[in-house]
């Protein structure tokens, strides 16, 4: 496995862990980043979507897809920016932030792995 797909393999599994929480018990992930509860579906409705995402990175990671491996850098870089503003602008958790800087530390890992492989 290249450097660049173990990063993404690494990302795709705490995407899974995240995805898991967000379905089966969304009120303690909550809870523990200072988030009002809820008991409205959307937020299991979000782990769903962030489990199957996690399956996209792993499966990629796995079979060596370079350009999508190369896509999830901008995308995972970007949500900083968006999380960013939904702080600013949407009042939304401050907690949120923190959520954003491991997708852009992921990303920034998965970049330096991508010019480290083109290396070899």
């Amino acid at each position: 496995m290249s450097h660049a797909a173990r990063s993404l393999f690494v990302f795709g599994v705490y995407l899974c862990v995240l995805g898991l929480l967000l379905l089966l018990v969304p009120n303690l992930l909550l809870r523990l980043f200072g988030a009002p509860t809820t008991n409205e579906v959307w937020i299991r409705i979000n782990g769903m979507f962030v489990l199957c995402l996690s399956f996209y990175y792993v499966q990629a990671a796995r079979h060596g897809l370079a350009v999508f491996i190369r896509w999830t850098v901008w995308a995972r870089g970007a949500v900083i920016i968006y999380f960013a503003a939904f702080v600013l602008l949407a009042a939304a958790p401050k907690a949120l932030l923190v959520f954003g800087l491991i997708d852009l530390l992921a990303a920034v890992w998965t970049w330096l792995a991508l010019k480290k492989d083109a290396g070899r």
